[in-house]
């Protein structure tokens, strides 16, 4: 997945979810955020913001915020914090086989009462994937979600309805950077969603993780991450 006129800015403030106030070459401008979550760990003052211009001369911002610096212990990190690339990271990566060939692909798939993000075939099965872009990240463990989400819970329960019905049906989690060796659902925020997540993986869903190689200028879906499905404290618990 590849931007086009991709510039870089600093971050100031983001008046509201939409939008972000940047300083490009010593002058503000406003610009849009293709991320509706809180993101309050990667947005903060001060740090650099890569940007890509929108060749529509019409739009009240000239430009969307795709990606960011964030200094950690190990140094810079790039994170991509666009919310519509994991669908196209995983469109391509699921194109070149990623989960094995998957007959009649289609995105945007309504099953019963949800609509998934991808579904297909695969030996005479039913496939349904769900994609979770993922941007959150701490001391190389990524959770989601960044804030509550009832969709998210009901696309698990849908999931886990279809996987008992014989569909092999998958939790595809894009991590939108590199430097990850973790995933744990994020049980401080939204305990809900990690039990949903369990009952999911017990019925049968797979869940996948997948970090991605991030440049200013696009993302790629790379390497396998390790999923970590323990509740908080059950090894205390059973010790």
């Amino acid at each position: 997945m590849r931007y086009e006129n991709i510039c870089r800015a600093t971050f100031i403030s983001r008046p509201n979810r939409f939008i972000a106030v940047v300083e490009i070459d010593g002058e503000q401008q406003r610009v849009h955020v293709k991320n509706t979550g809180r993101c309050a760990e990667l947005l903060v003052p001060g740090n650099t913001v890569y940007l890509e211009r929108s060749a529509n001369p019409r739009r009240k911002t000239a430009c969307d915020l795709v990606a960011v610096e964030r200094r950690g212990p190990e140094g810079l990190k790039l994170i991509n914090m666009d919310s519509m690339a994991p669908n196209v990271m995983a469109q391509e990566w699921l194109a070149a086989e990623g989960l094995g060939r998957i007959e009649h692909l289609r995105a945007e798939a309504t099953i019963g009462d949800s609509r998934f993000d991808f579904a297909g075939q695969q030996d005479g099965r039913r496939v349904v994937i769900e994609v979770k872009g993922c941007t959150l990240e701490e001391n190389g463990v990524a959770r989601f979600p960044d804030a509550p989400t009832l969709r998210g819970v009901k696309h698990l329960r849908g999931l886990t309805a279809l996987a008992k019905e014989g569909c092999r049906c998958i939790v595809l989690i894009v991590i939108q950077m590199k430097g990850v060796h973790t995933f744990r659902p994020n049980w401080e925020t939204q305990p809900e969603f990690g039990e949903a997540l369990i009952e999911a993986r017990d019925a049968g869903v797979e869940v996948i993780a997948l970090d991605c190689a991030v440049w200013p200028g696009g993302a790629r879906i790379d390497a396998p991450v390790q999923v970590d499905l323990e509740r908080p404290g059950q090894l205390d618990r059973i010790m």
